[in-house]
């Protein structure tokens, strides 16, 4: 698992307004910790485009394996163990997780 890749994961069980039930996610996370740790930081992807401020809107291609267009909900971060994690999809390119990891960087900030 490494950072950039689309992967089919589990969100159950959640709570309120969590993103829940089955879908892609993005791993954010570092390769050193994809190594090392049994969790991995990802962020859910969601086909009901909102176009919120900052998310990464993702169309579907050969190379990150989705089949709509996608939006990455990245105020939904989370850490999840490797096991919600079902079957590699494909991957965004490294720019992509640059707009991600810089979207983050403004939600901690202000």
């Amino acid at each position: 698992m490494r950072q950039g890749e689309i992967w089919e994961m589990y969100f159950d069980p959640v709570k309120g307004s969590e993103q829940g039930g089955r879908g892609p996610a993005v791993i954010i996370s570092g390769n050193l910790m994809n190594q090392y740790l049994n969790v991995v930081i990802v962020c859910p992807l969601t086909t009901k485009i909102k176009n919120y401020k900052g998310n990464l809107i993702i169309e579907p291609n050969a190379e990150n394996g989705l089949e709509m267009k996608s939006e990455v909900l990245t105020f939904h971060i989370r850490s999840v163990v490797k096991d919600r994690l079902k079957s590699r999809l494909g991957e965004i390119p490294p720019k992509d997780v640059e707009f991600i990891k810089s979207t983050l960087d403004d939600i901690l900030r202000y």
